[in-house]
């Protein structure tokens, strides 16, 4: 990825129609959506272990494993959006990038959490901006302090419209919430993947130039 023309998009600002993105985001759930399930199954079912049977390490896996567990979602998304062969196994692709994975959920946690204990709206402000931190990392190449930079510029361009589109994520996970757990099934991924779909065409301009690969056609 261009960090050149990733600047420019940066200064010439962002926009973008939260209902297509999530309708887009649909669409690629729909692709594969079993798959989407199972996994999002997979991480709840882990996640509760820890929670229930290992509280005492519930630190290892939000630091260690959490991180490369959602970025399964995010390399899966782009598989599918580049036409590629997908299997089960290219959700856990995301322990691939352990290292820079854990760094900077880390510091964004650290300066998102520093920021809502001391001024609240800083931190709200952060929790917001480093939404693109981790694909930076995944599909730029970025040391963890670049992609929290340019994922903050990015979306300061448009703040108050991301943070829209946080809010209405939030809401469908809580409709989720609210259909026996079991909804959360289908709109944690789908949260995943409307991320995904939203930072594929912000940065799409900037991508770096590759062989002409057949792609998913994501128009509902």
């Amino acid at each position: 990825m261009d960090q050149l023309k990733l600047q420019r998009i940066i200064d010439s600002g962002v926009d973008f129609n939260i209902s297509e993105i999530i309708v887009k985001a649909w669409t690629l759930f729909k692709e594969r959506a079993m798959f989407h399930i199972g996994f999002a199954f997979l991480i709840s079912t882990i996640q509760l272990a820890f929670t229930l049977y290992l509280r005492d390490f519930v630190f290892i896996y939000s630091i260690f494993i959490n991180p490369p567990l959602v970025a399964g979602f995010y390399l899966v998304a782009n598989r599918i959006t580049q036409g590629e062969y997908l299997d089960f196994q290219n959700y856990f692709d995301g322990f691939k990038y352990l290292l820079p994975l854990v760094i900077v959920n880390l510091i964004a946690g650290i300066f998102s959490l520093a920021g809502i204990v001391l001024f609240i709206l800083p931190g709200i402000y952060l929790l917001v901006g480093y939404m693109f931190a981790n694909l930076f990392v995944l599909f730029g190449g970025f040391e963890f302090w670049t992609a929290m930079e340019l994922s903050r510029k990015l979306v300061h361009t448009n703040w108050f419209k991301f943070f829209g589109f946080t809010l209405i994520l939030l809401f469908i996970n809580i409709c989720g919430l609210l259909c026996l757990l079991v909804g959360l099934l289908v709109t944690i991924p789908l949260t995943y993947l409307s991320v995904y779909v939203l930072f594929e065409e912000l940065t799409i301009d900037a991508a770096d130039e590759v062989e002409d690969k057949p792609t998913l056609d994501l128009e509902p």
